[in-house]
């Protein structure tokens, strides 16, 4: 005989199935609710507040800001992001006007869907935002593969659309492509692709006369486009545009492509030939950058970002390019700056000879004599402008756009293991020093100081609390506005009051900045006052850069220890560490790498080299060997991303759900048993780096990371 099961019996049965699947989703759910706390849109009632760096955040609200200006007649801050603008307070980041959508129609975003396009593809990318003649801003959208431009009226802060303007060449279709914009006395220069393939590019003079690229020789080889820079000339002489990018080298005669990295000049009064070369540019030249360890012969040839310094203030000849670099090798994760002088890059374009790009002759250096005037010029002998310029001149000119000498530098500052993606710089003094500031793809900023050929690393700060790359890096009034594509921090830069410790302004005695010990403070140096040999001497005998703690570390046998030793001026060449004998290390540049066993345990020191003293032991560590458990121990850092929050809520979500199924099952079959009817209610509702960190194990491999004084990243090395 069958007995029928009672409701709360029924329940006690497929209860446990229930919990079970509940605890699979509460780490789904869990995440979910992090990622929506992370980019829930919160635009209309958020403030800025305090970053714990003497400066403030702000949360955007919005997905893919990309693109920052700054309006310097209104202290206004311009932020471009997906479908929208925002328009903030320069001082604070708070919300001077409510943001200004701009999205794009439905049917433009179902016709880009019909072109095989992604949901996320068919969104109104905001790519452009410039400060026009008449004061208008600029500004320009992917808009659904369709690019588009319009004008914000400054005073209202509204939208402006002037007969559908179109953003072709001024905004790629594919929000992904990079491109690159500047203004010139109010004239807006592009460097973009032009074509919906995102295979055809373009250099314009996109208002006022506008000239572009001649199409029928391929003056551009698949470019990358980074930056471009407005450079004043002296009086007479006429004011030049250079763009910086990356693209495929026609002139090696390899059967692999070989990118290499270039920069193009052309003249701002270029107005185009009057015959050949109409409307378009009668003086674009490029040539190659080369930044090349002159020790190892490395190169790095993928340019990521570059920056335009003038060093001593109303004199364009001091102004100086500092590029930024990185290895064309898949995972090999390194950062290279080289510096390039403006007088440098003129002398190539002034003497260097032409190669021959018509058809299968790149690597052909032209036999033609130069013309007279040199093709590529800005004004010719006896010619006021470009329509005055001869035919034969012009001809050559199209046929000769790549020089064949190269503007060489070795590099200022080589860090392995960190990956910028933007560069800026401050000069100090009117002097050749200068303060750089540099963007990961970690949502970090780091200040290095350039004094000569010797780069040190002074403060790193960690802005995001998700990991995010900075994509803007924008200098104002002693502060620098830090962009990645869903916030922004603004952060005190410049003056030796933002060195916090004594080990750090020794680190900026380059820069003019003395500790004080009375006033136990950083301050800056007063006129006359001698440096000292060793800044570090006035800090005393605690730890420094030549006085490192010994760092115990307790291993086990078969791990993989990986020592860090950051050089302190950032070197390119290695720094070399003395070991036990008979232990297997590999060293990665100045980190070592050891398996540890028993002849490997002993004592690391590392010494680098640093200018001006003898070199340094900037690290150092102790082997001993210790139980299994240290593998247990986790890297306090990951706790503090997206990732170990999500960790978390799996083991809290785990914990608490057995717990409760636990208790719950127990009631639950207890009143089945007595044949306790349940009420429906009670069935119902169930449901960084390598700086700034401890030692972390993974798997089998320890990695072994200092930790910066404090918590703000503005520890010394």
């Amino acid at each position: 005989m069958t007995r029928t099961l009672t409701r709360a019996e029924e329940n006690c049965r497929y209860q446990p199935t229930f919990f079970l699947m509940s605890l699979l989703n509460m780490p789904t759910t869990c995440f979910m609710t992090v990622i929506w706390w992370l980019t829930t849109d919160s635009t209309r009632s958020q403030t800025a507040i305090p970053n714990g760096h003497g400066g403030v955040d702000a949360v955007l609200g919005v997905s893919n800001a990309s693109v920052l200006l700054l309006d310097p007649s209104s202290e206004t801050l311009y932020l471009g992001a997906r479908g929208s603008i925002l328009v903030l307070h320069t001082s604070n980041l708070t919300w001077k006007h409510p943001a200004i959508e701009w999205e794009a129609t439905e049917d433009e975003r179902k016709d880009c869907r019909h072109k095989d396009k992604t949901e996320d593809d068919c969104y109104n990318y905001i790519c452009l935002l410039e400060v026009l003649k008449d004061g208008r801003i600029y500004v320009c959208g992917s808009y659904a593969y369709n690019p588009q431009c319009a004008f914000i009226d400054p005073v209202t802060f509204s939208l402006v659309k002037e007969g559908g303007d179109q953003g072709k060449g001024k905004c790629p279709y594919d929000p992904r492509q990079p491109h690159t914009a500047v203004t010139a006395d109010g004239v807006l220069y592009t460097a973009s692709p032009s074509n919906f393939l995102g295979t055809q590019f373009d250099i314009t003079r996109a208002t006022g006369q506008q000239v572009r690229m001649d199409q029928s020789i391929n003056w551009l080889s698949d470019p990358v486009f980074v930056s471009s820079a407005l450079v004043r000339e002296s009086p007479g002489d006429d004011d030049k545009i250079y763009f910086f990018f990356t693209e495929n080298a026609r002139e090696y005669d390899l059967y692999t492509e070989v990118r290499v990295t270039r920069v193009a000049r052309v003249c701002k009064g270029d107005v185009g030939g009057s015959k050949t070369l109409q409307k378009r540019w009668t003086s674009f030249l490029k040539a190659q950058l080369v930044c090349q360890d002159r020790d190892s012969g490395q190169r790095y040839t993928v340019l990521t970002h570059a920056y335009p310094l003038e060093h001593r203030l109303g004199d364009p000849s001091s102004t100086h390019f500092y590029a930024l670099f990185t290895s064309q090798w898949k995972g090999e994760r390194v950062s290279a700056v080289c510096v390039y002088s403006l007088a440098d890059v003129t002398k190539v374009f002034a003497t260097g000879g032409f190669r021959d790009m018509k058809g299968n002759c790149v690597n052909r250096v032209s036999s033609v004599s130069v013309l007279e005037p040199r093709p590529g010029q800005c004004r010719g002998q006896g010619y006021n402008t470009s329509l005055e310029i001869p035919d034969r001149v012009l001809q050559f000119a199209k046929e000769h756009p790549l020089l064949t000498d190269t503007v060489d530098a070795a590099p200022l500052l080589v860090r392995r293991g960190t990956t910028y993606t933007r560069i800026t710089a401050t000069n100090i003094s009117n002097s050749d020093a200068a303060l750089l500031h540099l963007g990961t793809d970690q949502g970090e900023l780091h200040s290095v100081s350039i004094v000569g050929r010797t780069a040190t690393l002074l403060q790193e700060i960690p802005l995001t609390t998700s990991v995010q790359p900075v994509n803007n890096i924008l200098i104002h009034q002693g502060h620098v506005v830090v962009g990645s594509p869903s916030s922004l921090s603004r952060v005190p830069v410049e003056g030796c009051r933002v060195y916090p410790s004594c080990q750090v302004c020794a680190r900026a005695a380059g820069l003019g900045c003395v500790w004080d010990i009375k006033k136990r403070a950083c301050v800056a140096e007063s006129p006359g006052q001698t440096e000292p040999e060793d800044p570090l001497k006035v800090c005393g005998t605690g730890e420094g850069r030549c006085s490192p703690v010994v760092k115990e570390l307790r291993v086990k046998k078969g791990l993989v220890v990986l020592l860090p030793c950051d050089h302190p001026h950032l070197s390119s060449l290695p720094c070399v560490w003395e070991r036990p004998q008979g232990c297997h290390t590999l060293q990665h540049h100045s980190h070592l790498e050891v398996t540890v066993s028993e002849s490997s345990l002993g004592l690391y020191s590392c010494h680098c080299p640093v200018q001006g003293i003898k070199p340094c032991l900037t690290a150092s560590y102790q082997l001993t060997m210790e139980d299994p458990s240290i593998e247990g121990r986790g890297d306090p850092g990951v706790w503090r991303s997206p990732i170990g929050v999500y960790i978390t809520c799996v083991l809290l979500g785990a914990l608490v759900g057995a717990l409760g199924a636990t208790v719950f099952l127990k009631r639950l079959c207890c009143r089945a048993s007595q044949h306790t009817p349940l009420e429906d209610r009670n069935g119902r509702g169930a449901n960084q780096g390598q700086q700034g960190q401890g030692p972390t194990c993974y798997e089998n491999k320890l990695v072994v990371i200092d930790t910066p004084v404090g918590q703000s990243g503005q520890g010394v090395l």
